[in-house]
């Protein structure tokens, strides 16, 4: 169907109110954006007088249940991408769209079966710990830091661009501006209240998200009388590729090797994400780490499916009010490319377009809420990376006091907290999902097969996991370096130099590749004093006999 059609379309179908002009101030939304700001400020200020160690700054002391820590999870994984990029490419490509959801879900049960358990019985703050634990500590830890620092950047981008395009919308102010604010807030939260107090706002987030967007998904259906059936038939007659979008394999067909790259990045990059897995260390034991991807993997799903409604509702309602849209003269207008604030905002006005501007105030909040929650717990995993592994355990060589390691922790926060803002500021346009996908595919050639090979491959040897690790890392991140996305987007060149956007399908394989050949060929003493220490790691890690409890932090 084309555009003109489109509009015509548009003139025949009736007009919902629009309670909320886009782009101007939402009273009710800055209120509920107050009531959660002060709310989880009062929080901050609650874990600050209990963040006393660094156990409490990384772990919350180890004191957070099973159900908790599920919530915290799903609140830290559903991030803007989750909501605001998922939605877009859903109203953009349709089912297509939902690759994403399909791949970020898959990765749970890697995370149950492969690491969450034995994460636990083997470290104490944060993934590094674990790789560390036989093989060698600093070339671990400057390999797990470095890998951990690009992904957390990468996450950020994504972060930090729909928090600044909802507040744009929100509020009507500039969007750098936007962004600072959500720097400046992120900073004051990890800061101060460190992992009780993001653990608490994620908490918080999560509820409010998962009601939030069921609400959304109800008011979007009670449109159609229930009728999921109605709502992707007028779906399929309004979209520019009308039945296409019911049709699974435009990512394929365009494509195959960058959607299969896709697919392998999200399926495994889950498990190699430095703030997802610092949450197993929140728990007192293996067991709860268990009940944490169980609950969280449930959460989760039930969200992704409501992205599904969302999306295909958003392209049978929004079009139906040009008030959504850049309208030419002659009234016409472009249903993707014209979309206020971009395709990252469809959600957010399909709550102005079903609930007026009390849902949208809410919807917004909520959104805002999750981007900061997510934002928070990337900080601290970051300034983890930064204190924990570079200062104390590099730079210091274990000799550095818990005061000089919590500050250099909150050092850490403003100085990501300025990248942040700058990231934010230079990558304005991306979409939020495939910016994550990007972090994804890093995770996936760097840290999840150093993490996986090192518990349970006796060959691993710090020389194979080093040099494996840092070839996925760098083969992903220059790959990323010279894609459509980043050469040519970003920075103006004429056209990439690599064939397709994500890297996994070459990065992941080759990272295995090398760990194993350069492991097996390690005859070096400390290469036989790591194969020995594998026994000894193994009963630790699936018997728990050993490890740390809440009580020991």
């Amino acid at each position: 169907m084309s555009r003109r059609a489109i509009a015509a379309a548009a003139a025949l179908l009736p007009l919902p109110a629009l309670a909320q002009q886009p782009g101007q101030a939402n009273t009710p939304a800055i209120v509920m954006f107050l009531v959660f700001i002060v709310a989880t400020m009062g929080i901050t200020w609650w874990a600050a007088r209990r963040t006393k160690t660094t156990a409490d700054f990384y772990t919350a002391g180890g004191g957070i249940t099973g159900f908790q820590n599920g919530l915290a999870i799903s609140g830290d994984y559903l991030s803007a991408a989750s909501f605001l990029g998922i939605a877009g490419m859903v109203y953009v490509s349709g089912f297509d769209g939902m690759i994403y959801a399909i791949g970020f879900l898959f990765g749970w049960p890697v995370v149950m079966f492969l690491v969450a358990e034995r994460l636990r019985n083997l470290g104490r703050y944060n993934f590094a710990d674990v790789t560390s634990y036989r093989l060698g500590q600093t070339r671990m830890r400057v390999l797990a830091s470095s890998a951990s620092l690009l992904i957390i950047a990468l996450y950020l981008i994504a972060q930090m661009v729909g928090a600044g395009k909802l507040i744009v919308l929100l509020f009507g102010i500039q969007y750098n501006l936007a962004v600072v604010i959500v720097g400046a807030l992120m900073m004051v939260y990890v800061g101060f209240g460190g992992m009780t107090a993001t653990t608490w706002v994620q908490i918080i987030k999560a509820v409010l998200m998962l009601f939030g967007a069921s609400l959304l998904a109800f008011l979007v259906l009670a449109g159609f009388n229930f009728n999921p059936d109605a709502m992707l038939a007028e779906a399929v007659a309004i979209h520019p590729t009308g039945s296409a979008i019911m049709a699974p394999g435009s990512q394929v067909s365009g494509n195959p090797l960058n959607a299969l790259s896709l697919g392998l990045a999200l399926a495994f990059g889950t498990a190699g994400l430095p703030h997802i897995l610092m949450r197993f260390f929140t728990v007192a034991n293996a067991k709860e780490a268990r009940k944490s991807v169980i609950y969280a993997s449930t959460f989760i799903g039930y969200f992704y499916l409501l992205t599904f409604i969302i999306g295909f509702g958003a392209i049978a309602i929004l079009v139906r009010n040009p008030a959504f849209f850049e309208v030419a003269s002659n009234g016409s207008f472009d249903m993707i490319d014209g979309l206020i604030g971009g395709t990252n905002m469809v959600a957010v006005h399909l709550a102005n377009a079903v609930g007026g501007s009390l849902l949208l105030g809410f919807l917004a909040a909520v959104t805002f809420a999750t981007i900061v929650a997510v934002v928070a717990g990337l900080a601290l995993a970051g300034a983890a990376a930064i204190s924990h592994d570079l200062y104390a355990n590099v730079f210091a060589r274990g000799r550095a006091t818990e005061k000089q390691q919590l500050r250099i922790s909150r050092i850490s926060t403003v100085t990501l907290g300025v990248l942040a803002i700058l990231l934010g500021i230079v990558f304005e346009n991306q979409n939020v999902a495939f910016m994550v996908g990007l972090a994804f595919a890093i995770a996936a050639s760097s840290n999840f097969p150093v993490l996986v090979l090192s518990i349970s491959w006796r060959g691993c040897t710090t020389r194979g996991a080093t040099i494996g690790g840092f070839l996925g890392l760098t083969v992903a991140a220059i790959w990323v370096l010279l894609s459509q996305t980043v050469w040519v987007d970003v920075f103006g060149n004429a056209a990439p130099i690599t064939p397709f956007p994500n890297p996994g399908i070459v990065s992941i394989p080759l990272a295995f590749i090398a760990i194993w050949l350069f492991s097996v060929t390690d005859r070096s003493k400390a290469a036989v004093q790591e194969r020995e220490a594998f026994t000894a790691l193994t009963v630790r890690s699936q018997t728990g006999i050993g490890a740390t409890s809440a009580s020991d932090h």
